[in-house]
């Protein structure tokens, strides 16, 4: 259960801190809605946000000396006691005296990781937290507490723990930003000119100008680009409405979707090399500004709808501060300090000719032209050969607020659907479960409400993220579900409220599985590898379960991204083993001219209508191979071959539950 406290503290943190919280020489061309040049704007050294991406990403604690340096005001009452009590002591840093215990324990916590003591480790990011949250101090006052409260968050939240209810989430996409940025291509002169004659028939709510730098990076998307460009311009069909429409509550001009894709590609899931994550790549603290959550469990700069209402709020922010489109952009990306230095330094309030002073940083320069690339080929896309891609659909779904976690696997089985499509659903979870804390708008497949909540009501509100809703299928009787989920049947006839009646076709059982018995992947695998045959209707899931593995090491073991095995034909894996049994598993199972076992597929099963009677020669012992055949049990198997359940799940690392075509080792007693 330590895992769980150590999750509920690290929600707790997180709501105490939420709570309070061109260039070229002759002057280019404008087209429509020119941006007039505002006054040159002078830094203001107290703005929150005047910080870009790569400082948020770097940004380290004060020094000791302007920790310690107090304010002209302070040194004065200082001096003043001095002089009263020369022998008097200095007022304590209470800030600094937290940080350095909670520091302390979070590095014996990521030591104790390291060295495989998990149970350790957790218990030491429990202090740590603890320590935060117990404090009187108000975490938001002081900057060194805000950053090491994201310290710690973020450098658990990297860790596998064994999250109680699943720890597999998410998984992140490079930004094509990066990318994109890192080149800065030549423009072709009958490109340019042809994106010239376009864009002045063409309509934006953004200022749209042709230049060197802008008609190079049409040239790029045109070519080497082409395939960045294709698959993001097809992406904006999903969330293009929904984009715009916020885009015009929030009064910014509804062409800025177009930075989204420059960004992310529409992506929720992309991440920066710098940590930006999501479609509109928000640094952390740039996200808590404006509102964007972030704990273990949530990360709302992957919701396209949250993230696409506050990025219009930054860009509506910046360019209130500057006046200017390009340079809110310009602002957007590297930060708005680094803007109004540059502004300051020239006196002029014009990105190009910010630009061509090169006093901006060079993925800034970069970065305004980019936009306005994908901004006219996305306007235009016929003109650029784009016109037969098949734009996504936008992805209907049911929103139903919860105020409980629960685990998505749950959910998926009350709305008979996937892990996966629910991720898809909900990319703003790094984990398979809801937030342990606070409401959460969970969103279904479309026309799932109704069947979500009545299916639902049905189990405990503290038990959602372990109860399981299983579909009842041909041949399925109590006895058989409790075998499968590894639970007793009374258990199953109690939360059912059934007596041992048969089981009704295609209804649903409640299976109540206890939190400590809740599978957590702390197995010793054999060296030794076994070949599966992927059959029809395997899943990750499924294959997982039949050989006792952790899905996520199967995934590991076949560079597997998903629950699917489509298209797979052979899984590698290494069965269990109890520790200490590897050697003599691995003896009893191997020859010199056989280095893996092939694992039967269903065909193969049906063929044989006997045990496989093979022997190894390894140690000189007598071991039989089994092929498991439908109807079969470790009890009438362990009968025939004269031997116990005990020694075959023995033999076999703890098997549990047994599918047709799975070959068992069985050592017979004499």
């Amino acid at each position: 259960m330590q895992v769980g406290i150590l999750q509920m503290r690290i929600a707790m943190l997180t709501a105490v801190v939420l709570a309070g919280s061109s260039c070229s020489a002759k002057k280019p061309v404008v087209v429509a809605h020119a941006a007039s040049a505002p006054p040159a704007i002078t830094a203001s050294p107290t703005d929150p946000a005047a910080q870009p991406k790569q400082a948020e990403a770097s940004a380290s604690q004060p020094s000791p000396q302007e920790a310690s340096t107090p304010p002209p005001q302070a040194q004065s009452a200082a001096s003043k006691a001095e002089t009263a009590t020369s022998t008097a002591p200095p007022p304590p840093d209470a800030v600094a005296d937290l940080i350095a215990k909670v520091e302390k324990e979070y590095q014996a916590g990521l030591d104790a990781y390291q060295a495989g003591q998990t149970d350790t480790a957790k218990q030491h990011f429990d202090v740590a937290c603890n320590a935060l949250l117990d404090s009187k101090l108000d975490i938001r006052s002081d900057n060194r507490l805000e950053q090491e409260f994201e310290r710690i968050v973020t450098g658990i939240d990297k860790l596998n723990l064994g999250d109680l209810a699943d720890s597999d989430g998410q998984k992140s996409e490079p930004a094509p930003i990066d990318e994109t940025n890192g080149i800065t291509p030549s423009a072709d002169a009958r490109t340019k000119a042809k994106a010239q004659a376009e864009i002045k028939a063409t309509h934006s709510d953004l200022p749209l100008m042709m230049t060197d730098q802008v008609a190079g990076y049409i040239s790029y998307f045109s070519t080497h680009g082409r395939g960045t460009f294709e698959r993001a311009y097809a992406r904006s069909g999903r969330y293009h409405d929904m984009m715009v429409s916020i885009l015009k509550e929030e009064g910014v001009p509804q062409d800025l979707i177009y930075l989204a894709q420059a960004e992310s590609g529409f992506h929720p899931l992309a991440v920066s090399r710098v940590g930006a994550r999501g479609i509109w790549q928000f640094m952390a603290s740039r996200a808590r500004g404006y509102g964007l959550q972030h704990n273990m469990w949530l990360d709302e700069r992957q919701d396209p709808a949250k993230s696409t209402r506050a990025a219009a709020r930054h860009l509506r922010d910046l360019y209130a501060q500057f006046g200017d489109w390009y340079l809110a952009m310009a602002a957007y990306n590297s930060g708005p300090g680094t803007v109004q230095a540059a502004v300051k330094r020239t006196g002029y309030a014009d990105f190009w000719e910010l630009y061509n002073r090169n006093v901006l940083p060079r993925e800034t320069r970069n970065y305004v032209p980019i936009i306005l690339a994908v901004t006219i080929m996305a306007k235009n896309p016929s003109q650029y050969g784009f016109d037969d891609v098949s734009l996504d659909d936008p992805v209907p779904s049911d929103n139903v607020e919860i105020d409980y976690p629960v685990s998505l696997r749950l959910v998926a089985e009350c709305v008979d659907s996937t892990i996966d499509q629910l991720q898809d659903l909900n990319p703003s979870l790094l984990r398979l479960s809801t937030p342990r804390q606070g409401k959460f708008e969970l969103h279904l497949p479309a026309g799932t409400r109704d069947e979500y909540q009545t299916a639902i009501a049905s189990i405990p509100p503290d038990m959602r993220l372990w109860w399981r809703y299983h579909k009842v299928e041909p041949g399925d009787t109590v006895a058989s579900v409790a075998h499968s989920y590894r639970v007793t049947a009374n258990s199953i006839e109690v939360a059912n409220h059934i007596d041992g009646a048969d089981l009704e076709h295609d209804g649903h059982l409640i299976i109540p599985i206890a939190p400590s018995k809740h599978p957590v992947d702390t197995a010793t695998y054999a060296r030794r590898i076994t070949r599966y045959h992927v059959r029809r209707g395997d899943t990750v899931e499924t294959v997982a379960e039949n050989f006792g593995v952790s899905p996520k090491m199967l995934r590991r073991w076949n560079g597997l991204h998903s629950d699917s095995l489509s298209g797979r034909k052979v899984l590698a894996l290494h069965l269990p083993v109890s520790p200490g049994s590897e050697r003599t598993l691995t003896a009893s199972h191997t020859s010199a001219h056989r280095q893996t076992t092939e694992v039967a597929s269903n065909k193969d099963a049906d063929e044989n209508s006997n045990p496989s009677h093979i022997e190894d020669p390894s140690e000189g012992a007598a071991v039989l191979r089994h092929t498991v055949r439908s109807g079969e049990t470790l009890y009438s198997i362990a009968t025939a071959y004269k031997t116990t359940v005990a020694a075959l799940k023995r033999n076999n690392g703890n098997v549990a539950i047994l599918r047709p075509g799975m070959i068992l080792i069985v050592q017979p007693t004499h």
